[in-house]
């Protein structure tokens, strides 16, 4: 049976993407609205358009089904419902294709979590530079992938780096 996103996943998304009524462009020019949607019922997010949260949620919602496809059939071990949640996020941000070519799900595949979980904030930078609002997702993703309470990172120390990435 394949396995959904948990109620963690999704607050750990919503919490990252936020929630916009009002159709905007991202940082790379795309049309999107609700918690990170590009595309509507008709196929298009345009300027001026305007949703409901019910909406937004049901848009989510259908989403996301995508990226817990996509994670199922990539992942070839049994997971628990953390680290599948975990996935779907980081598949969701960054695309399936994304994870499909990751060292992330090399490792995790070959049952070598650990070194699986170092990986996440790997994922942090745009254009060449690391981004705290992605080591922030990252970490939060890493944290919930090892199932540790209050997984999401809200700032980080001046050290973060010492503490993550020589893991």
């Amino acid at each position: 049976m394949d396995k959904k996103i948990n109620q963690e996943g999704i607050v750990l998304i919503k919490h990252f993407e936020s929630l916009r009524l009002e159709a905007y462009q991202d940082s790379v020019g795309i049309w999107t609205i609700g918690w990170g949607h590009t595309g509507n019922r008709d196929g298009s997010v345009y300027k001026g358009l305007i949703i409901t949260e019910e909406e937004a949620e049901n848009f989510l919602l259908e989403d996301l089904k995508v990226f817990e496809s996509g994670v199922n059939s990539l992942v070839t071990l049994d997971i628990n419902d953390n680290q599948f949640s975990a996935l779907v996020s980081f598949a969701f941000n960054l695309g399936v294709n994304s994870l499909k070519k990751s060292t992330l799900l090399k490792l995790l595949n070959e049952n070598n979590q650990f070194n699986c979980a170092k990986e996440f904030v790997k994922w942090s930078k745009a254009g060449g530079i690391r981004l705290e609002g992605l080591v922030r997702r990252r970490l939060s993703e890493r944290n919930l992938f090892c199932s540790y309470p209050n997984f999401i990172v809200e700032k980080l120390t001046k050290d973060w780096e010492n503490n993550y990435l020589e893991m």
